[in-house]
């Protein structure tokens, strides 16, 4: 039986990290392109836009159950073999489509509830003072929603670092993609793994730190 290596493990460390700038960099891109379709989709729901409304409700519903892993197989492995010009698409712009298209999903029932706490109050004044309705949303409610809704969105962002570990599956060299390969050229896969997990660790608990000061400095002001 053989014994923890730990400091292969600490030795280790240094080495993964190199490779959280990939991680954080499709955790950001991914956040990004899911703020913008949740945003799209949540004024669709609101506004019950025709034709558009079902299909909306449709995406939320499949991208919420269905496993992410999932979809970014079909995205990957599954649409090239319908649609020829997937066959270009790198695995890293897979992982981050499908990252933005499962978060987006979530993100739109986040903002939904955040939308709804805005007192309606204010969108019939926007409307009394010659505003359309479109307007009244775009700056009076939209604005008021994101401020309430970016705790649930810090939350989102911290849960994309840890689901772009799957990335390595479509062969992007991230964090989870250099430990299985320093796991199988020394067998210490223990020890790998406890390092990437350090490593997964710190950032987050990193982004956990920014995001209690974001809500402290947030209600301090209201």
């Amino acid at each position: 039986m053989g014994k923890f290596d730990i400091r292969y493990a600490l030795s280790q460390i240094p080495f993964l990290a190199k490779y959280v700038p990939i991680t954080l960099f499709m955790a950001l891109i991914s956040m990004t392109i899911a703020l913008l379709i949740s945003i799209v989709l949540l004024i669709i729901n609101k506004e019950k836009i025709k034709i558009l409304y079902p299909l909306s409700k449709f995406y939320v519903s499949f991208f919420r159950g269905t496993p992410v892993v999932v979809q970014m197989f079909i995205l990957y492995y599954g649409l090239p073999q319908v649609f020829p010009v997937f066959k270009e698409m790198t695995g890293l712009n897979a992982t981050i489509i499908g990252l933005s298209l499962n978060s987006s999903a979530y993100m739109t029932e986040s903002l939904s509830g955040a939308f709804d706490s805005v007192d309606k109050g204010q969108m019939e004044a926007a409307l009394s003072i010659g505003m359309t309705r479109w307007q009244g949303i775009k700056r009076i409610v939209l604005p008021q929603a994101i401020k309430v809704a970016i705790p649930v969105l810090a939350n989102d962002f911290i849960n994309l670092i840890k689901m772009s570990s799957l990335a390595f599956m479509l062969g992007v060299r991230d964090i989870m993609a250099a430990t299985q390969l320093q796991g199988a050229a020394t067998y210490k896969f223990l020890e790998c793994y406890i390092a990437a997990a350090s490593i997964y660790y710190v950032v987050i608990m990193f982004f956990v730190y920014i995001q209690r000061i974001i809500e402290k400095k947030m209600s301090s002001t209201q």
